[in-house]
């Protein structure tokens, strides 16, 4: 699992908005400019694929972000610098540089997951 470092040093290196009130944000990880088998994806089907995304690396929680102790009472669901499992198209999408980023509501965390490698959209 990545630490909350990796998280702060994303948020400071792209200067990324404080996420409000019960927000989450997240990074989006690069989809693969080819399959495993080589072929080149063409950019509306990468496009597709990252909008379909559905782990990313959380790097900012709002101030009221699991704060709802009838909602919420075993506690938060995540953490900065857990990487978790949401439902595909949720949030709003922004990109600062080459990285999308997404803003979801801290109820839309679904899983969290210690190593997002292998794990595929069905």
């Amino acid at each position: 699992m990545y630490s909350t470092e990796v998280a702060d040093k994303l948020r400071d290196q792209l200067k990324l908005p404080e996420p409000v009130g019960y927000k989450i944000l997240i990074a989006m990880p690069d989809v693969n400019a080819a399959t495993k088998g080589g072929v080149l994806l063409p950019d509306e089907l990468k496009q597709r694929e990252t909008t379909a995304s559905i782990i990313g690396l959380v790097v900012g929680l709002g101030p009221s972000a699991y704060k709802d102790k009838e909602k919420f009472p075993d506690g938060p669901y995540c953490e900065k610098g857990n990487f978790v499992v949401f439902r595909s198209y949720s949030g709003t999408r922004f990109k600062v540089g080459d990285t999308e980023f997404r803003l979801i509501n801290d109820d839309s965390i679904e899983a969290t997951v210690d190593d997002p490698t292998g794990f595929e959209r069905a």
